[in-house]
Order: structure tokens, then C-alpha cells, then sequence
């Protein structure tokens, strides 16, 4: 959001009046007597003194505060997925879409942060150099109280990891949790937010995650997945309950369990028939 009332805030959006212009840009009022410089590069054309923009504000290689009407990929005090650009004797450089890169000190990384590899992070303003820096380390920014999910539910995830067991997601920027690797039944793309459910709330607080909905719920999704496939199949689909898994899941992105609940539901409902070759769909009369 944009702030339009002082203080100024550091890693954020901010509406700042423009006071004055030299050759080399504009400067604008950060109150308190601050004046805050935006790049001619970044100033919009036909602006003028009086008038207000809105900026992001962040501080430049020597420490000075500087304002663009850049957007940045993430702001202060929100989670993100990013490349790392270089490395340095202190730390590591990511790419967050300008052009001072974003600082991870050793001290905030997990493991080894490799260039041209993505990692989560989170972006903070680090107390003792007042610079907008960024750490690996999830856990210490996320909240102390767990926050109330319930089986089910549906919610917001941010996959970011691969790992022996499936991939670890951030659900609602709040919590972490598994998507079981024999249970990814579409596509996953790191780093981009999708739509999950809770599957399973363990006695330890742990939460294990679904792609698609659970239940009755979800295996009436995955019919209308099959009867989608039907229609722009002229009505036939190669596959029975004797298909290959792989198959089935190379073509349906479901589990050959998951594929005969819901031709099963569908034959029930009188929507197709099941043949040796594979399933067709009742035309109405």
C-alpha cells in the first residue's frame, strides 16, 4: 500500500510531494526536513513541483536514501522467491528488480546460496545498519502462535523447495507445510503462488498439503477433469482402470486410484460407459 501520511517509511511505497528540480532529477519531500532524491531516469514525463508521486523508497550503494517509481518484486516485511545474481566475501546479492541488488548476509543463509539458484527469503530492515536486507531463515520471521487451519481448508501456497519427501510450501506467508512428492498429481513451478488445501493437521503441528480438493469435493473436480477431456476428445479417452499409472498421470495429472474413483462416479451417474479400449461418454438423447 501507498503511505500518504509521514513517518517515511524504508522498504515501502510511499506518496511523496516533489519541492524541487535539477538537472539530474527531482527531489522530494521525505518530512522531517529530508529531501530525498528520484533519478531524472525515473521521474515521470510532464511532472512538476507541487506535484505528489509515488515511490519506493530504499537506500543507494553509499547508504543515501533514494526514491523510484520502480517496482520492486517484494517490500519490506513479505516473503519472496529469488535469484541469487553474485557473491561477495560477506554475503550473497539477489535480484529483486532493481538495480542495487538485495543483500543476504552469511550469517542469514540456511546452507551455501549458489549463484543462478532461487531461494525464499524474507526482507527485513536490519536494526543495526538500517539497510533493507533479506534471510533464508524462515522459521525466525514467521509467527510465534500457529496460526488456526483446519482440514480442508483451502489456501494460498508459495512451493519453494524440493526435498526428499515432496516440496515445502509457504501457506498463507504464515506457515510451512509438505506437498507429498506421490501425491503432486500437476505441475508445480517453484517460486509461483497457487491454490492448495490442507490434507492432514499432525499431533506435532506439522500440516501436510493436497493440490486438489479433498474428499467428495475432490474427486468431483477430477470428473469434470475427465468429462473436460472427453469433450475436446470427441467424446472418447484411451484409458480404463487397466491403463498404465504413468499413463494416466502423464495425460490426467491424477493417480491411477484417484482416475477409477472418478470414472467410477461417472459410470454411476450414467455419464459414460467403460469399454476394453478405453471410456466413452453417454450422449443424451
Amino acid at each position: 500500500m501507498i503511505n500518504d501520511v509521514a513517518p517515511l517509511q524504508l522498504g515501502k511505497y510511499n506518496r511523496l510531494q516533489v519541492i524541487k528540480e535539477l538537472d539530474f532529477g527531482l527531489y522530494l519531500d521525505g518530512f522531517e526536513g529530508e529531501e530525498i532524491l528520484i533519478p531524472r531516469v525515473y521521474v515521470p514525463e510532464g511532472t512538476e513541483i507541487g506535484q505528489f508521486l509515488d515511490v519506493f523508497i530504499y537506500r543507494d550503494s553509499e547508504d543515501r536514501l533514494i526514491a523510484t517509481t520502480l517496482k520492486p518484486f517484494v517490500t519490506v516485511g513479505e516473503f519472496a522467491y529469488l535469484k541469487v545474481k553474485d557473491v561477495s566475501k560477506l554475503g550473497v546479492f539477489l535480484d529483486w528488480g532493481l538495480m542495487k541488488d538485495l543483500f543476504v548476509p552469511f550469517g542469514e543463509q540456511l546452507s551455501k546460496m549458489a549463484v543462478g539458484r532461487s531461494y525464499l527469503v524474507y526482507i527485513y530492515i536490519d536494526e543495526e545498519t538500517q539497510r533493507i536486507v533479506a534471510s533464508a531463515k524462515i522459521d525466525k520471521f514467521l509467527p510465534e502462535v500457529d496460526p488456526i487451519f483446519n482440514e480442508r481448508d483451502e489456501v494460498e501456497l508459495l512451493p519453494y523447495e524440493y526435498t526428499e519427501l515432496g516440496i515445502k510450501a509457504l501457506i498463507n506467508k504464515c506457515k510451512i507445510g509438505v506437498i507429498y512428492k506421490n501425491e503432486a498429481f500437476r505441475n508445480v513451478n517453484l517460486g509461483e503462488f497457487t491454490i492448495g488445501y490442507i490434507k492432514k493437521i499432525r499431533d506435532d503441528g506439522k500440516i501436510d498439503l493436497a493440490l486438489g480438493k479433498i474428499g467428495f469435493d475432490r474427486i468431483d473436480n477430477l470428473k469434470q477433469v475427465i468429462l473436460s477431456s472427453l469433450h475436446a476428445q470427441k467424446g472418447f479417452l484411451p484409458y480404463n482402470d487397466k491403463t498404465d499409472a504413468e499413463v494416466i498421470y502423464s495425460n490426467l495429472q491424477m493417480s491411477k486410484k484417484d482416475f477409477k474413483k472418478a470414472i467410477g462416479g461417472l459410470y454411476k451417474d450414467k455419464v459414460i460407459s467403460i469399454q476394453d479400449n478405453g471410456i466413452y461418454i453417454i450422449q443424451s438423447e
